[in-house]
């Protein structure tokens, strides 16, 4: 039987292994804009299509090999979880669609605006839908996150739709992940699992119209999209097992790296223009997750007290 005191002291401190997860998976997406540049020349919706694909024998092989497949088993015979995995599915697709297709046609400035008001996203999305109570910080957080949006529309004259649709698409998918009732592995294997037949689908289709890039095209375009799997599937299953061993207040923090790092390659590798609104709007956002930040570290300090003297099974 587990010790109820020493798990709980597990799960409200740091782990070297945790931490070294963690950043690990959020360098990986720092550095995905930049293979996925190299599919530019190929739509969005196939490089989607081999995502999914080649996500499946890794997420399958990692499954199998920690020997976990029982809770996917019964995911596939409950017709709730699949439905639940089904919108969990759809979601991740949509973020992945609007993601590649920002980096392809030069928007990465707005992927990394979107990843970075997804936390305060989650934040309102967890006061209106959940009940849960914004601190004033929070608030003030959230209105600065509007605020930029609005610097960005007005600048352009239309709404910065990549990053909205980032952020709602990545803050609908965790919100409805919550509740599906399998681990992270599992889950992802599942989503994967439920895409899979319209992937192939489309994929045939691509291939029979002779519009399709995998084996038909350049051989560097076939090795790209086979790697599309390894790409997606293991910096998602690193995190998963990194989270685990972090305190949430370390995982809040550390998921700056992977906007900052799109940031840093659109502005000096892509050489996407940083103009007077994007000047406004990401201090901005920064200032906002600063108050986020701090405003979640406090009430870190103040409930693990209160953890400390409840023990978990």
């Amino acid at each position: 039987m587990r010790n109820p005191d020493s798990l709980t002291t597990r799960l409200n401190e740091d782990t070297p292994q945790g931490l070294a997860f963690a950043i690990t998976a959020y360098v990986f997406w720092g550095f995905l804009p930049l293979y996925m540049k190299a599919l530019a020349h190929i739509p969005a919706a196939e490089v989607v299509a081999h995502r999914v694909v080649w996500s499946v024998p890794i997420a399958a092989f990692v499954l199998v090999a920690m020997r976990r497949t029982q809770d996917l088993k019964a995911a596939l015979l409950s017709p709730r979880t699949l439905l639940m995995g089904a919108v969990t599915a759809t979601l991740i697709s949509v973020n992945w669609g609007i993601y590649v297709w920002a980096i392809a046609s030069g928007h990465a400035l707005d992927a990394a605006l979107g990843y970075y008001i997804n936390p305060l996203f989650s934040i309102l999305l967890g006061a209106l839908l959940l009940g849960e109570r914004m601190s004033k910080r929070q608030l003030i957080a959230v209105g600065l996150a509007v605020g930029a949006v609005l610097v960005l529309a007005l600048d352009t004259g239309s709404i910065p739709w990549v990053a909205l649709g980032l952020t709602l698409s990545w803050g609908f998918y965790a919100l409805a992940k919550k509740s599906l009732p399998i681990g992270p592995n599992q889950g992802f294997l599942l989503e994967v699992l439920l895409l899979l037949v319209p992937a192939l689908a489309y994929i045939a289709y691509l291939t029979t119209a002779g519009q399709g890039n995998f084996l038909t095209g350049a051989p560097v375009d076939t090795w790209l999209l086979l790697g599309c799997g390894a790409v997606t599937a293991v910096p998602l299953l690193i995190y998963a097992n990194g989270a685990k061993l972090l305190r949430l207040s370390t995982i809040g923090i550390l998921q700056y790296i992977a906007p900052t790092m799109i940031f840093i390659v659109a502005v000096f590798v892509f050489g996407e223009e940083f103009g007077r609104a994007r000047m406004i709007a990401f201090p901005m956002i920064w200032a906002a997750l600063i108050l986020y930040s701090s405003s979640m570290l406090q009430q870190m300090r103040r409930s693990r007290p209160a953890k400390g003297s409840l023990g978990q099974g």
